[in-house]
């Protein structure tokens, strides 16, 4: 492995270390979302408490960014309602929270079309082994359909979430 490798592990490693340690302390210190919300034509993220936002966060969206995702491949990132599921600390980026997209209704409109209509569709960080600048990933959007944040805006979504936190992304 690299030199520089090694050190990029080795703090995500310290950072990952330092969430566990400090998530009891951080948790009672931070107001917990009961929602999740995602405008796609303003790039934003807001973490929603009775409807109240909590944060707003600049985002990046797929490369074909306006329109719904209709099958795997298309490069769009979803819009409807859906849940936050599964968490990966072991992910391509820096960390990962997957949405639960498919849901019935995009299953049906991908069948209907004669399409896959795709998944592993996450809220995550900055890649870690990037291949472009730093401003390219935050001005442009690159995913492939998901929706990413800054590293430390994705530590915020991750500590003031929970597991099926609604989550609602609109065009």
């Amino acid at each position: 492995m690299f030199p520089i490798m090694r050190f990029r592990w080795l703090g995500i490693l310290i950072v990952l270390g330092t969430l566990s340690l400090m998530s009891p302390v951080l948790a009672a210190d931070l107001d917990m979302a009961d929602r999740v919300l995602i405008k796609k034509a303003e790039r934003k993220l807001f973490l929603m408490k009775n409807d109240k936002i909590l944060k707003s966060v600049d985002i990046s969206l797929g490369l074909v960014p306006t329109g719904d995702k209709q099958s795997e491949g298309d490069f769009r990132t979803p819009e409807g309602r859906y849940k936050l599921t599964e968490r990966n600390t072991a992910s391509d980026f820096f960390l990962s929270i997957k949405i639960s997209y498919p849901n019935g209704t995009d299953n049906d409109e991908a069948d209907q079309l004669g399409l896959a209509p795709g998944g592993q569709i996450m809220i995550h960080g900055q890649p870690n082994d990037p291949s472009h600048s730093t401003d390219y990933y935050r001005w442009t959007d690159w995913t492939d359909g998901c929706v990413a944040v800054s590293n430390s805006n994705m530590v915020d979504i991750w500590l003031m979430t929970n597991s099926n936190t609604p989550i609602e992304i609109l065009p």
